[in-house]
């Protein structure tokens, strides 16, 4: 792949998304593109300022991303890649590229996002960091924009227990934004991914989280929201999946809690009330058949000990109930909902009438 056409057409101004689509089919490539004569171009559609900008790449520019490429664990994701997302090229506004730092392979994982108030209450970072860590052992990435509150509560439950998670990012990735997450940035970047479609060296505008957000949902095959106001961007990551035909995920909260009035709005209008993980996985497993790459999926088998890491043996020794495995294990009580609808669902445990669950044998 030679990353620099790619980048060309990717920055040329006043290209659609929908023109570079159409473009890219009809030469395969970004390169063969740019070598296209001027004519065909501007049969197509492409104006002045395009035509200008293909012959006369901004060579600064794309050397600066060149050279942020040369860097450790830094990559250039056309929209031809095997790895870019297929749910995120689905989209009517996919973008041609993406800007990747860290773990290449977590593209290939099915990907939940879970978005939410920057100005969480402790409860609501609880609850994030507790659907992240129990979505996460199910194998699912947990996908969010870096920012503070529920999206930062999100990425840290997720790799507190070994999970894959995604940062999605507006600036470019030279840069972390909010400042004080520089840690949390260099953690997801060594455990899970950064991207974005803006390049190296881009600095933050106001009008780049909307577009940011498209990516958050696109990429997802469902979109949790554990808090939001009335206006935010939560809410906007949500209707743009809704939009995408995406599964939408809300947490109820207070009615007097003013945190709360974006998931209620959300739940009225057809968003999924959850209360707890399974309520999530339920509603997930069957679409994420065949989702993400083979070492991100685990195959139903015979239902061994060592296949239950979290109980250990206990559900082989007799039933237990979600209080039980609480007790013994120290997990939350989310957490144990969550892994238990998982095994429920692969037929590894069976449900009792009384409530407990035991071995499938």
């Amino acid at each position: 792949m030679e990353a620099e056409p790619w980048i060309a057409l990717h920055l040329c101004p006043g290209v659609p998304s929908h023109q570079r689509r159409e473009l890219l089919r009809r030469y395969g490539s970004a390169a063969a593109v740019a070598d296209a004569p001027s004519g065909e171009l501007r049969a197509a559609g492409l104006g002045p300022e395009a035509l200008a900008a293909l012959a006369r790449p901004n060579m600064a520019l794309i050397r600066r991303c060149m050279q942020w490429l040369a860097g450790e664990d830094a990559h250039l994701v056309p929209i031809s890649h095997p790895l870019y997302p297929a749910l995120l090229r689905e989209i009517h506004d996919p973008p041609t590229v993406l800007f990747a730092l860290g773990q290449l392979d977590t593209l290939g994982h099915a990907q939940i996002a879970i978005v939410g108030s920057r100005s969480a209450t402790p409860l609501g970072r609880s609850t994030a960091g507790d659907f992240a860590r129990a979505l996460s052992r199910r194998g699912l990435c947990i996908a969010s924009g870096l920012a503070e509150g529920i999206d930062a509560a999100a990425h840290e439950g997720a790799l507190d227990c070994g999970g894959r998670t995604l940062g999605v990012c507006a600036q470019g990735l030279d840069r972390v934004y909010p400042r004080r997450h520089a840690k949390l940035a260099r953690r997801i970047a060594a455990q899970g991914l950064l991207i974005s479609e803006n390049p190296p060296g881009t600095a933050l505008k106001q009008w780049m989280f909307p577009r940011r957000n498209r990516i958050i949902s696109g990429i997802s095959a469902g979109v949790l929201v554990v808090e939001a106001a009335k206006r935010s961007g939560a809410r906007i990551t949500a209707r743009a999946a809704a939009d995408e035909g995406r599964e939408v995920f809300a947490v109820p909260g207070s009615i007097y809690s003013p945190a709360s009035r974006g998931c209620h709005a959300l739940i009225r209008n057809g968003a999924k009330l959850v209360e707890n993980p399974e309520d999530v996985l339920v509603e997930l497993l069957p679409l994420l058949q065949g989702v993400g790459s083979a070492s991100s999926r685990r195959e139903p088998g015979p239902p061994e000990p060592e296949e239950l890491p979290l109980f250990g043996g206990l559900l082989h020794q007799k039933p237990q109930s979600v209080d039980d495995l609480v007790k013994q294990t120290g997990l939350g009580a989310a957490e144990v909902a969550a892994e238990l609808a998982r095994l429920e669902i692969q037929g590894r445990i069976a449900s009792l009438p009384d409530g407990r669950f035991q071995f499938s044998r």
